[in-house]
C-alpha cells in the first residue's frame, strides 16, 4: 500500500468514527424519548455510562482481547495481556497503513455502543450501580470473547491467529450483526428474564417526547453510515457499496413498518418510522458488503415487517422488555445474518454466493452456526452475570423509585424544569404536577393490569 493510498484509508475512518461517536448521543435520545419525562434522564445516563466503563477496560486490555493473538491459537479469546494497556499502539508502523490507535478507537465505539443498546429493554427498573457493574462485566466476559470471534481475521503471514467464526467457520460478517446486535438482544432477553417485569407490565408509560426519539434515530442512522461503511477498513469501493446498501435497507425498513402498522392499527405512526429504520439498520449490518442493492432492499423490507410483528411477542410470553431491544436487534440481526445466506451477491465486495445465486448451503449452514452460538453463549454467560449481581448487590429499583421515576430518585436531577409559579413563601415546580400525574397515570395501569 502506498503512502497516498493509505493516508486517504486513513482518512475515511477517522471520519467514521466521528460519525460512529454520535450513535452515543443519539442513542440516548433515541431512548430517552421513548420512556417516561421522570427517566429521561436515566436513559441517557445508562447509555454514557456504558459508554465510559467500557471506553476504560477497552484501553486497558479490550482491545488486546478482541484484537490480539488467540490464546492457544484456539480462536476463542485474544490475549488480553499482549496489548495491556495500549500503550504500544503510540508507535508508527514500518508500512504504510492504518494506524493501530485509529482501528483501536473505531472498536472502542463498537463495544460501548453494543454493552448502551442492552439498557432500553431494562427501562424504568434497573438500579443504575447494578447497570455499571453490569456493563463491565458483561464487556469482559460476553462481548470481548464474541468481538474476537468475529471481527479478528486472522494475518496474511500466519503470525497472529484470529477468531474462530472469522477463520475457521468462515461465516460472514460485515459490521457486527452477530457480535454487536444479536448479542446485545439475547443478552437484554436473559436480563430481563432475571430483573422482572414493571409494575404496570403489561401496561406502560407512553412516550413522553417522539421528536428527540425521531431525531436520536436520525442521528443513529448518520453514525451508521460510519458504522458500515468504516467497516470495510478503506477509502473504495467496499465503502460505497456498503454505504448505498445501508440506505437502501433504511428506507425499506421504514416503508414496510409503516405499512404492517397501517394494516394492523389503521394508522402509521412517527414510532413506527424510526423503530423500522432501526430495525432495517440492525438488519443489514452484517449483509451490507455481501448483497446488492436490490437485496438490501429486500432485507431492510423484511426486517420492518417482522420486526414489526416481533415487538408484540413479549405480550405474549411475558418478559418485559421495555423499549424492544430484543424484537428489533435480536430479530432483526438474525435475520441479516442468515438471509446472507440466501441472498448474498458474488458481484458484492464479500464475493460469496447464497443459495439464490447458486451458491447452495454452504454460506446459509455457516451463518446459522454462528447465530446459534452467539445466541447460546451470550444467553448463557448473560444469565450468570445477572443472578450473581442480583445475589451480590441487588439490580432492581426499590418501588417508591420507580414511581417517583429514576431521575429524581438516583440522579437528583429532572429532563425539564417548566417555569416556576410566583413566590407565595415556598416554591413550587410545575414539574412537580407532572410527576404526580405520571404516578396517578401508573397506578392507574398497575390497577387495569392487575383486573
Amino acid at each position: 500500500m502506498n503512502e497516498a493510498v493509505a493516508a486517504a484509508d486513513t482518512a475515511w475512518i477517522l471520519a467514521a468514527f466521528m460519525a460512529v461517536s454520535l450513535m452515543v448521543p443519539g442513542l440516548a435520545m433515541f431512548y430517552g424519548g421513548m420512556v417516561s419525562a421522570r427517566n429521561t434522564l436515566n436513559m441517557a445516563m445508562m447509555t454514557f455510562g456504558a459508554f465510559a466503563v467500557v471506553g476504560v477496560l477497552w484501553i486497558l486490555f479490550g482491545y488486546s482481547a478482541v484484537l490480539g493473538n488467540s490464546l492457544g491459537g484456539a480462536g476463542l479469546l485474544g490475549d488480553p495481556l499482549e496489548f495491556f494497556g495500549s500503550s504500544s499502539l503510540l508507535q508508527a508502523s514500518t508500512e504504510p497503513g492504518l494506524p493501530p490507535a485509529l482501528i483501536s478507537g473505531f472498536q472502542l465505539l463498537f463495544a460501548a455502543i453494543t454493552v448502551a443498546l442492552i439498557s432500553g429493554a431494562l427501562a424504568d427498573r434497573m438500579k443504575f450501580g447494578a447497570w455499571m457493574a453490569f456493563a463491565g462485566l458483561w464487556a469482559t466476559f460476553v462481548y470481548f470473547p464474541i468481538a474476537h470471534w468475529v471481527f479478528a481475521f486472522d494475518s496474511e503471514d500466519g503470525s497472529v491467529t484470529g477468531g474462530w467464526i472469522a477463520n475457521t467457520l468462515g461465516a460472514i460478517d460485515f459490521a457486527g450483526g452477530t457480535a454487536v446486535h444479536i448479542n446485545a438482544g439475547v443478552a437484554a432477553l436473559a436480563l430481563v428474564l432475571v430483573l422482572g417485569t414493571r409494575k404496570t407490565f403489561p401496561a406502560a408509560p407512553r412516550p413522553h417526547s417522539l421528536p428527540l426519539t425521531m431525531l436520536g434515530a436520525g442521528i443513529l442512522m448518520f453514525g451508521w453510515f460510519g458504522f458500515n461503511g468504516g467497516s470495510a477498513l478503506s477509502a473504495g469501493l467496499s465503502a460505497s457499496v456498503v454505504i448505498l446498501n445501508t440506505v437502501a435497507a433504511a428506507c425499506a425498513g421504514i416503508c414496510a413498518w409503516l405499512i404492517m402498522e397501517k394494516l394492523r392499527e389503521g394508522r402509521a405512526t412517527s414510532l413506527g418510522a424510526a423503530s423500522g429504520l432501526i430495525a432495517a439498520l440492525v438488519a443489514i449490518t452484517p449483509a451490507c458488503g455481501a448483497v446488492s442493492p436490490l437485496g438490501a432492499l429486500a432485507i431492510g423490507a423484511i426486517a420492518g415487517a417482522v420486526c414489526c410483528l416481533a415487538v408484540s411477542v413479549k405480550y405474549r410470553l411475558g418478559y418485559d422488555d421495555a423499549l424492544d431491544v430484543v424484537g428489533v436487534h435480536l430479530v432483526g440481526g438474525v435475520l441479516g445474518t442468515v438471509l446472507i445466506g440466501f441472498i448474498a451477491d458474488p458481484a458484492a465486495p464479500s464475493g460469496a454466493a447464497g443459495l439464490l445465486y447458486g451458491g447452495g448451503f454452504d454460506i446459509l449452514w455457516r451463518q446459522c452456526v454462528a447465530v446459534a452460538a452467539v445466541l447460546a453463549y451470550c444467553f448463557i454467560v448473560t444469565a450468570i452475570i445477572a443472578l450473581v449481581l442480583k445475589k451480590v448487590m441487588g439490580i432492581r429499583a426499590d418501588r417508591d423509585s420507580e414511581y417517583d421515576g429514576l431521575d429524581v430518585s438516583v440522579h437528583g436531577e429532572t429532563a425539564y424544569v417548566l417555569d416556576s409559579a410566583p413566590f407565595t413563601g415556598h416554591t413550587h415546580d410545575a414539574s412537580d404536577a407532572v410527576l404526580g400525574a405520571e404516578r396517578i397515570t401508573n397506578s392507574a395501569a398497575e390497577n387495569t393490569a392487575k383486573a
